[in-house]
């Protein structure tokens, strides 16, 4: 059954939304960069993971993980890095969406840290260029990659993290879900037996194929 909104209130203009946040501090105005410090550079030298959104033509949207050892994505220059693509299913949503409009916001994660690196800007999808065989891992050249133009760079606060204690073991619980398997057999493989689905989401589903 549809949720009744007609009870919510809801915001529609900045003036609305600025009546309940406030007004931002020049701090953070400020700490917006349109080129990479070396900050952020040692950071995507210790970053292996990096959330990237689009959105398409249309407005749909997308965040797309993309992880690899730490420094995987490469500084061409002071506006300029890219992000190897690796094997995957093949959706390529943040791909089709950069091809219909090449906006996109990207946040990089260090393990056990709780700020984290903003970048916003234009990308392009690249089949082949020089820097190529400096993104191969594990003997992997990849066949894509995804060019990004720097528009801004900064760091974000840690409160979401500590909110969350993200990175505090004794908060895990990766049992409060439905294993993959079970997932998989209710919404995407349903014909498949339980227990096939259980041994190819086995211990070494996520090590297989990785790279090829």
């Amino acid at each position: 059954m549809a949720t009744d909104t007609g009870a919510f209130e809801e915001i529609t203009t900045e003036g609305e939304l600025s009546e309940i946040l406030g007004e931002p501090t020049a701090v953070a105005l400020g700490k917006e960069r349109r080129t990479l410090h070396e900050h952020h550079a040692r950071w995507l030298e210790a970053s292996p993971l990096c959330l990237i959104s689009t959105s398409g033509a249309d407005g749909t949207c997308d965040v797309s993980p993309k992880g690899d050892p730490a420094g995987f994505a490469k500084v061409l220059d002071d506006t300029t890095l890219v992000i190897p693509d690796r094997p995957g299913n093949r959706r390529a949503d943040s791909f089709r969406n950069i091809l219909a409009n090449p906006h996109v916001g990207l946040l990089f994660l260090i393990p056990g840290r709780g700020d984290s690196l903003r970048i916003n800007g234009r990308a392009r999808l690249l089949r082949d260029a020089p820097f190529f065989d400096e993104l191969t891992v594990q003997g992997h050249r990849p066949t894509l990659a995804l060019l990004v133009e720097v528009e801004q760079a900064y760091f974000h606060c840690s409160r979401a993290f500590v909110r969350s204690a993200l990175w505090k073991p004794e908060t895990w619980n990766p049992e409060a879900a439905p294993s993959r398997a079970r997932i998989s057999k209710s919404l995407e493989r349903t014909h498949e037996p339980l227990e096939e689905l259980e041994r190819y989401y086995g211990p070494s589903y996520d090590e297989k194929n990785m790279y090829i």
